[in-house]
This record gives C-alpha cells, structure tokens and sequence, in this order.
C-alpha cells in the first residue's frame, strides 16, 4: 500500500474516543479523503469522554465535522449504520485502507466470525476480502482468552491490531502528548506523514 488516498474510519463505543476524533482531524488535515462510520453508542462514549457530540444525522454531522476539521468541499463523507448503497458497502469501490478506533470486544468479533450485520461490520468484511489495510484498535483491558482468540485469527487475515498503548519514552506532559502517541502509530501504518511526535533515535 502506497500512500493511501481514501480511508474508512469506523467508531465504536469502546473508551478511547479522543484517539478517534484526533485521527479524523489528522487525516482531514493531510489531505485524505475520509469515509466515517460511527455506531450509536459512539455518540454516548464520545459525549462523555469529550462532551463532544456526534450528530444522529449522518448529513449533519458530515457538515458539523467538516466545519469543525476545516475539510475541503467533498473531502469528508459520513454514513449511517444502514446506508447499504455506500461506496464502503462493495468490494467494487472499496477505500484503499480502513481503521476502527476505538474498536469494541463485540465489533471484533462479529468482523472475526464474518458477520455483515451493520454498516461498520460490512466495510470490514470488504477490507479483509479485498486484501486492504484493515487496522484495529481495541481499547479494553484485561483481554480474556476470547478477545485474543479473536485478534489472532484476524491477525492472521492480515488485519493490524494495534492497541491503544501509549508510550512513554517520548516524555509525554499531557493527556494530548499520549493520545497522539497512539494516533501516529496508526498514521505510521497507513503511510500517512505527520509530525506529532520524535521518532525513536532522530535528533531533537
């Protein structure tokens, strides 16, 4: 995968909500074009992790996102969770990687069993069939032997599971310092160029 252009982004009701929005707000802010999904119980987690609000209205909140992102005309895309004609429905326009963050024990489990029972499920399913960038962030602790079970059977589709660890090491002072940790990470996978920490080894 070079540089991709079009990445689908799916929120889910994990905890770890300022990891996805920073991602959207990244991704807009380097040019990518971005499919969002979001379920219903996102909208919760993101109202009180952030008191941010998620629109119900996939219409709304694409204007409300693109406006709060400063997205080019067009850039943005938001789609509801029964919004079977979207382009991330159909392996024939599929985007060109896909990252869940955060992503729910119970979404990775319907993606690893291969269920398609929402819009979120589905663009999954694409992904892996279409031998796209799939990358998964759980954010839950302790992993029991089901959720491991889980991750290593779509780790050996070729899905990246990248959990919602920061590090250290960069000598983070705020909450943001670690929640960026995290976020480019995800963007190092998706070839995407950012500079929201040193790189290990690079002079300061």
């Amino acid at each position: 995968m070079e540089n991709p252009h079009t990445i689908t982004l799916a929120l889910t009701g994990a905890s770890g909500m300022p990891y996805g929005i920073r991602l959207l707000e990244m991704l807009l802010q380097s040019g990518k074009q971005v499919n969002l999904l979001y379920s219903k119980v996102a909208q919760i987690v993101a109202q009180q992790e952030m008191n941010f609000t998620l629109p119900a209205s996939a219409k709304e909140a694409q204007a409300f996102l693109g406006r709060q992102f400063h997205a080019q005309e067009g850039q943005l895309h938001v789609f509801g969770r029964e919004e079977w004609f979207a382009p991330v429905a159909s392996g024939s326009n599929p985007a060109d990687a896909m990252v869940i963050c955060p992503c729910t024990m119970g979404t990775l489990a319907a993606i690893a069993a291969g269920m398609s029972q929402n819009l979120i499920e589905r663009a999954a399913d694409v992904t892996l069939k279409e031998n796209r960038s799939l990358i998964i962030v759980p954010r839950e602790m302790p992993f029991s032997a089901i959720h491991l079970e889980n991750m290593l059977k779509l780790a050996r589709a070729g899905t990246v599971i990248l959990p919602a660890n920061p590090g250290f090491y960069h000598h983070p002072k705020t909450i943001q310092d670690m929640v960026d940790f995290v976020v480019a990470r995800i963007l190092d996978h998706l070839e995407v160029k950012h500079t929201l920490i040193p790189r290990w080894g690079a002079e300061s």
